[in-house]
């Protein structure tokens, strides 16, 4: 069995991924995991994921009240979204929130991710809708989310980001989580540049 303390390693671990990837920045994105029915880590709210250690993480439970933190460390204003998830998802062990560039792009464009652009991605995740904005930190963006966490295993989330959730970290990270929501977000934005520059080279005018 993991220990804690290993758990919370984890939790840093994929934190500085996603920060490596430019899947955050600052102090963005927030992480969780599962320990028990009403016994949860998180991240902290103030601080850069990239540079965390075991000691950040703080400790929660299912009503996102704090049963144990670090002095100075106090967990993420999202973690009601968190909650919800967990909540409605019984099988969830570990929600990661993040802002990967083109699909937070598709989110603040209002464009879901429902084409089947890379047939990887169709297997492994399947569509992402794009819930409501909601005020961060607000009931709004639970309360957007549930209604597509019973069909969906990743959301973007209008004006927002992306979010992901299933058994494990590294799932919520890669193999159907936000590794697989930027991919098939970046294929139709990355053509849609290069279109874009063909129709910008030397010599071309609009007419």
């Amino acid at each position: 069995m993991v220990s804690e303390y290993e758990i919370k390693k984890q939790i840093c671990e994929i934190g500085k991924r996603i920060y490596d990837r430019g899947m955050v920045a600052a102090n963005d994105g927030n992480i969780s995991v599962k320990l028990s029915d009403n016994v949860f880590l998180c991240t902290p709210t103030g601080v850069s994921k990239g540079f965390m250690t075991p000691e950040y993480i703080c400790k929660v439970d299912a009503e996102g009240r704090v049963i144990q933190a670090n002095p100075g460390f106090k967990p993420s204003s999202e973690i009601k979204m968190h909650m919800r998830v967990y909540k409605e998802r019984p099988d969830v062990k570990a929600v990661v929130h993040a802002h990967p560039m083109y699909a937070t792009a598709f989110a603040i464009a209002g464009i879901p991710l429902t084409q089947p652009i890379m047939p990887e991605a169709v297997i492994a995740l399947g569509c992402v809708p794009i819930a409501e904005y909601g005020t961060p930190s607000t009931d709004e963006i639970p309360n957007a989310v549930a209604k597509y966490l019973q069909n969906f295993d990743a959301v973007l989330l209008a004006n927002h980001g992306a979010l992901s959730y299933g058994d494990s970290l590294i799932k919520c990270l890669s193999q159907n989580g936000i590794g697989r929501v930027l991919r098939p977000a970046a294929v139709p934005f990355q053509t849609a540049r290069r279109a874009q520059g063909a129709f910008q080279r030397p010599g071309y005018q609009a007419v």
